[in-house]
């Protein structure tokens, strides 16, 4: 028995129209931490034994780099506190969240080139989140992020210019940032998948919050010292602390 041609056209347009029954194949499941079960892991690195004298950096070659310090300036990797604290340290979860996939966040993270200086000299983002540079000096600069698994770009960047925006599609750490104008200027960017990973300031502390209850390796990388793990384990609501220890000469 032949259909109505109206009837016909509506069964033709519903089955046609799957987009509120059925989701975008390529839209991710994002993985929602449970507030009443998530835990912290938290700690401090440490640093003991002689540690590398700074080094001073000659801006000589760039007078309009030396005319923005009335001081001399040093490169001080391995910054050590008055009881052994280190900082820049990158910490990160680096084993045991499987598969589960974090929306990244809609806060830049921002480097600055000040001073003819990278600041901050190690960061951490993750995949997806924006990497905002800007320049705040006079003088034009040059942003260089070495990347191996991610794209490698290079980009100039004059005074007053707009910010450079850019992604990371890959977890890395730890991408190399260079200056091809000025060869003293360095950072470190740490790109992971999640969003627990921190960078120790002068107390050598750090903190990773939410985190579900599981078993963890976490990761310590240093720029001069090397890198680092812990094993960790999580009880549900609970807190676990540990102190990561590099050592010199």
């Amino acid at each position: 028995m032949a259909l109505p041609l109206c009837v016909f056209l509506i069964l033709v347009s519903a089955c046609s129209d799957k987009s509120n029954i059925e989701p975008d194949a390529d839209e991710p499941a994002y993985f929602k931490i449970d507030p009443n079960t998530a835990g912290m892991i938290a700690g401090n690195v440490i640093f003991k034994g002689k540690r590398p004298a700074p080094k001073i950096v000659d801006m000589d070659q760039d007078p309009q780099c030396a005319e923005l310090h009335q001081q001399s300036v040093y490169d001080d990797p391995v910054s050590v506190g008055s009881e052994g604290s280190l900082a820049n340290a990158f910490v990160w979860i680096k084993q045991g969240l499987d598969d589960k996939k974090f929306e990244p966040p809609t806060d830049p993270m921002v480097i600055d080139q000040k001073g003819c200086w990278f600041g901050p000299r190690v960061l951490g983002l993750q995949v997806g989140q924006t990497f905002k540079v800007l320049n705040s000096d006079p003088v034009t600069h040059n942003i260089h992020p070495l990347a191996e698994i991610n794209r490698e770009w290079n980009q100039s960047q004059s005074p007053g210019a707009e910010p450079l925006i850019r992604k990371f599609s890959r977890p890395e750490v730890m991408i190399r940032v260079k200056c091809n104008i000025h060869n003293w200027m360095h950072a470190w960017i740490g790109v992971v998948d999640h969003p627990y990973f921190a960078v120790t300031g002068p107390d050598g502390a750090f903190q990773l919050n939410n985190v579900p209850p599981g078993k963890y390796t976490i990761e310590v990388w240093h720029e001069v010292l090397g890198r680092k793990e812990e094993q960790i384990t999580l009880v549900r609501a609970g807190r676990s602390e540990t102190i990561i220890e590099f050592k010199g000469e």
